[in-house]
């Protein structure tokens, strides 16, 4: 498989989902809103067999498994497509019902420069915002953060940047893109290419940020907590 970033759209016979994957070098870590997506993946010809599981994030009620249970195991297996991969299989915890999903990829890792940045430790977060000046709502997603590169994004969202970091502090920008229609859902971003710029400190098990987003004309302030998940 090709390094980057890729949305992924997936379903079974009971519903739907999206979220994103950042693919690297045998190993697969992404999430949406309330899940965050573990897993690595084999490589042999054409055919593609990935284990990846499901961790949940956001204890939010509203957000419902797809398979009914918080955690699971998916076995796939897979092949290319003309713009990314498509994928069957199943999980072990719910055997008999199947599972389909297709990856597109948004973001090409190989053209990304490699910076270095040793400092906050790499690997897969959560991240949860809150808007401040009295602006109503938020968001919930995944980051990884790996050696100065930011990939990540939730069912709506993509998100590509850079970061430095050192002595527990860190700073860094992102543009936030949408890969779904999302105004219903996130009016303040839908729509919109959105720059943001951060900075804040880390420790070994998560991050905190203030963060100014440019959405149009409008300057937003908010401040994220990133919750460290697994080792990239």
């Amino acid at each position: 498989m090709e390094n980057g970033l890729y949305k992924t759209e997936f379903q079974i016979a009971q519903g739907t989902g999206r979220g994103m994957l950042y693919v690297r070098d045998g190993k697969m870590l992404g999430g949406n809103s309330a899940f965050a997506f573990v897993g690595t993946y084999t490589v042999d010809a054409d055919t593609i067999r990935v284990d990846i599981s499901t961790v949940r994030h956001n204890d939010d009620p509203k957000f419902r498994p797809l398979f009914g249970v918080d955690v699971i195991t998916l076995k796939l297996t897979g092949h290319p497509t003309a713009t990314g991969y498509a994928f069957a299989g199943g999980a072990v915890q719910v055997p008999g019902v199947a599972f389909s999903s297709v990856m597109t990829r948004v973001d090409n890792d190989d053209a990304v420069v490699d910076c270095g940045d040793t400092g906050i430790r790499r690997g897969l977060y959560s991240i949860h915002v809150k808007m401040l000046d009295g602006v109503t709502g938020g968001n919930t997603g995944v980051l990884v953060l790996d050696r100065g590169r930011i990939r990540g994004g939730d069912a709506f969202f993509y998100y590509v940047g850079s970061y430095s970091s050192a002595d527990g502090r860190w700073k860094g920008s992102l543009i936030n893109y949408e890969h779904a229609p999302a105004q219903r859902e996130h009016p303040l971003f839908g729509g919109h290419d959105v720059g943001i710029g951060f900075s804040g400190s880390y420790t070994d098990s998560g991050a905190e940020t203030d963060a100014t987003a440019l959405v149009g004309k409008r300057s937003v302030r908010f401040h994220a907590v990133l919750k460290f998940i697994t080792d990239l």
